[in-house]
């Protein structure tokens, strides 16, 4: 692994408890999902924030699945923050 990849995962595993093979295996189960579809959103959505340990209200999950299903996620950090906080 380049010192890239595992500078990323120290940093993921530092801020979110989350080991690195627990994102290669998500990364894998979704390599070939269909986004569009509201129930892969929804699994994924609820496996991070199981993975993750952070609970997702409704409000979040349905903010964020309409997001990725309608194919409009944020461009840039700040914007990508702000959804994930409200």
């Amino acid at each position: 692994m380049s010192d890239f990849k595992q500078n990323m995962f120290d940093q993921i595993q530092k801020k979110s408890n989350v080991q690195p093979d627990q994102i290669m295996k998500v990364a894998q189960s979704v390599q070939n999902a269909d986004f569009s579809d509201e129930k892969t959103v929804r699994k994924l959505v609820k496996q991070l924030a199981s993975l993750s340990g952070k609970p997702v209200s409704k409000q979040k999950e349905d903010k964020i699945v309409k997001a990725i299903t309608n194919n409009n996620m944020p461009k840039d950090m700040n914007s990508l923050t702000k959804l994930f906080k409200n």
